[in-house]
């Protein structure tokens, strides 16, 4: 007998892709229009929501029994549902620890702990043995993680723990423990310049990085990584959201990045 809600709404993209990979899709009921992967949810479910505003007309029509997002930043549209009498729960986690625990607990909700678990223990040895190979690199990279250009926007703290796994050293360490952007935003760019990252990694938050106007930014040409031409992008739908894309896809572009800078100096 099946246990768990059986019509789910996902106002982000994370419990849509867990939920597809525990192979229990056919419970989304909706997901969020900012939705990549994976790519065949686009096809199949209807979009109901962006990130802070939502459809709570069309939610309601689809007779949800559980509305699944994220964040502070959701707050209002899950107290309107609240009032509405629709079931929410808004996770919160910020580091790799809490999205690998967020992958068990949503399972659980759904009755579906042992593939949850089992789904999370492969997430957690994959970063292992990313981290087991970049322990053997010669050297490590200062990285610069941006996660928006106007105003400067250094990375969250899953960011720069994947940033640690791959083998980098984030320069901003002090601002990742800050969950919201308001409170990573850069005073300005001296900040940058005194630390001078060996790499930039570049993901502004769905608008495509750009390398040249990165470089271009005055009083960053003796910057390291801009001197080297070490400004990549990595695409925010697999860096930014707190789920199994940041901890597979994301890590793995930013390790291929710093393997390649260490292995180049050594």
């Amino acid at each position: 007998m099946s246990h768990g809600p059986r019509r789910i709404v996902c106002l982000t993209e994370e419990p849509t892709e867990v939920l597809y990979a525990l192979g229990e899709q056919d419970r989304i009921v909706g997901i969020s229009g900012f939705t990549v992967r994976p790519p065949r949810a686009r096809k199949e479910k209807p979009k109901v929501s962006a990130f802070t505003s939502a459809k709570i007309d069309e939610i309601l029509k689809l007779e949800p029994d559980f509305v699944v997002g994220f964040s502070d930043i959701q707050a209002d549209i899950a107290a309107e549902l609240v009032r509405r009498g629709v079931e929410v729960w808004i996770s919160n986690h910020r580091s790799v620890a809490g999205i690998l625990d967020y992958v068990r607990r949503l399972g659980a909700l759904v009755g579906a702990a042992a593939a949850a678990n089992e789904y999370a223990d492969g997430l957690e040895r994959g970063l292992d043995a990313i981290a087991a190979q970049a322990a053997t690199l010669p050297r490590r990279p200062k990285v610069y993680f941006e996660e928006w250009d106007e105003p400067r926007i250094s990375g969250i703290r899953w960011v720069a723990e994947l940033v640690r796994i791959a083998g980098g050293d984030d320069i901003f360490p002090e601002l990742a423990a800050q969950s919201l952007a308001k409170h990573r935003i850069l005073a300005n760019d001296d900040q940058v310049v005194a630390r001078a990252p060996d790499i930039v990694f570049g993901s502004w938050c769905g608008k495509k990085f750009q390398p040249g106007k990165v470089a271009a930014r005055p009083g960053w040409e003796n910057v390291p990584a801009v001197r080297d031409g070490e400004l990549h992008e990595v695409k925010s739908p697999i860096i930014l959201q707190p789920g199994p894309a940041a901890l597979t896809e994301g890590v793995q572009a930013m390790a291929a990045h710093i393997r390649a800078w260490a292995l180049a100096r050594s």
